[in-house]
């Protein structure tokens, strides 16, 4: 299996040198706005017939180099099918950003601590600071980004990941998403771990009370700074779901199958919600979480199903007992009107959803002894809850891990972040 993965690396042009990377980057924004106005107006779609009409007129006009041309037309070209196989109303696309699209060994290349890239003037060779993570692996295309006056390089990079099957499945952990707590996981030990939300919910009623004032104000200033918290927001949030996903993937071996709720169409669900709480519901980021959960997976040999959400917080995980009324939501507890059980709903959905994973191996001819007190636990699995393989994609961190424990901590895992 192959996974690509996005590596940032900042360069580090002197003064010249940065004149030079605008002055390219602008030139080549500028080249895709003119080919998208001519995508836009003529319908056209067809690579060929574009370069013919288009690569010496870009050429002559913004005075592009050869593979600066048809790097335009791709990137234009891509962004225009992209809206067509969405099946969204077709609109004219605007490049506002400048940027540059770079092809590897063409437009530019790394080795050692020199970055040689392509510009307006010819080849230059700039310096760079050491990415954060890993290039090892089948370097592809770059996008060069100019942010907060700093220039970026984005690449494309191909990692091999082992191919992992049901048969290598050695551990089965249920991870049951929400808002109370990030994620709430079940494993075959019988051990389960919290990720505590209240952090995340608290830092986000902050800047939902920064944005209604900012909204009042309603200035230019106010609504720059409106973009800017929220772009914040956003970063905040997905270092948040890379800690959580690192540190599920690295507390398990490799071998373990992740189950998660497929929650497609979760919005639509908001109409339930009461209006106080339906922002948090509506922006919450569970497919990010599933995101990285997948690929931190795939790259330590784990992999990831997904199975239908219906009633795992309605069924009692030791007798098999479906009620609706078991679940006290106020107070995130259930309590088995049959038998008598009581647990945390988080922790009892994510039973469930060990228990469903464990359903599918069976299903799929693995033969894998339970864990002590969950073979009683295990719910009878309805059409409904079939386990749906999905595409896996995986590395690192700890995770608190509560032997036995059958209520979560005061505070589990708690991540905080500025």
């Amino acid at each position: 299996m192959q996974i690509s993965l996005t590596s940032k690396v900042r360069i580090l042009p002197d003064e010249e040198q940065k004149e030079l990377l605008l002055r390219t980057m602008h030139a080549y924004t500028s080249a895709c706005n003119y080919v998208s106005v001519h995508i836009f107006s003529t319908g056209c779609m067809h690579h060929r017939r574009l370069h013919d009409e288009l690569y010496y007129e870009l050429r002559t006009k913004f005075s592009l180099r050869s593979q600066m041309a048809e790097s335009v037309i791709r990137t234009v070209l891509a962004r225009y099918r992209t809206l067509d196989s969405s099946h969204k109303p077709w609109v004219l696309i605007r490049f506002s950003k400048p940027q540059y699209d770079l092809v590897w060994n063409r437009d530019y290349s790394l080795k050692g601590d020199t970055f040689s890239v392509n510009t307006l003037d010819g080849r230059k060779k700039l310096s760079f600071a050491k990415p954060s993570s890993s290039l090892d692996g089948k370097i592809g295309t770059a996008k060069l980004v100019y942010r907060h006056g700093k220039f970026y390089l984005h690449i494309s990079v191909t990692h091999d990941a082992p191919d992992v099957s049901e048969e290598d499945t050695s551990c089965v952990v249920g991870i049951d998403r929400g808002i109370r707590f990030l994620a709430t996981a079940y494993d075959s030990n019988g051990d389960t771990s919290f990720f505590s939300g209240a952090a995340v919910k608290s830092k986000r009623a902050h800047y939902i009370e920064l944005r209604k004032e900012l909204q009042r104000v309603g200035t230019p200033s106010s609504r720059r700074r409106l973009k800017a918290i929220g772009q914040r927001e956003n970063r905040w949030m997905r270092d948040i779901d890379h800690r959580i996903s690192k540190a599920l993937t690295e507390s398990y071996p490799e071998g373990t199958m992740f189950v998660l709720e497929d929650l497609a169409g979760i919005r639509s669900q908001t109409i339930k919600v009461k209006g106080k709480h339906r922002y948090f519901s509506v922006s919450w980021p569970y497919y990010d979480l599933e995101q990285k959960i997948i690929y931190k997976a795939a790259l330590k040999g784990q992999m990831v199903i997904k199975v239908d959400p219906a009633y795992t917080s309605q069924v009692c995980p030791a007798c098999g007992k479906r009620d609706k009324s078991s679940r006290d939501k106020a107070n995130h507890l259930f309590r088995c009107r049959e038998c008598g059980y009581t647990s945390n709903d988080d922790r009892i959905a994510a039973m469930n959803l060990h228990s469903m994973g464990m359903k599918y191996l069976v299903q799929c001819g693995k033969s894998m002894p339970l864990s002590a007190g969950a073979e009683s636990a295990v719910p009878d699995v309805t059409p409904a809850m079939q386990a749906m393989p999905v595409c896996a994609i995986n590395a690192g961190g700890k995770s608190r891990i509560l032997q036995g424990s059958h209520k979560p901590p005061l505070q589990g895992v708690s991540l905080s972040g500025g």
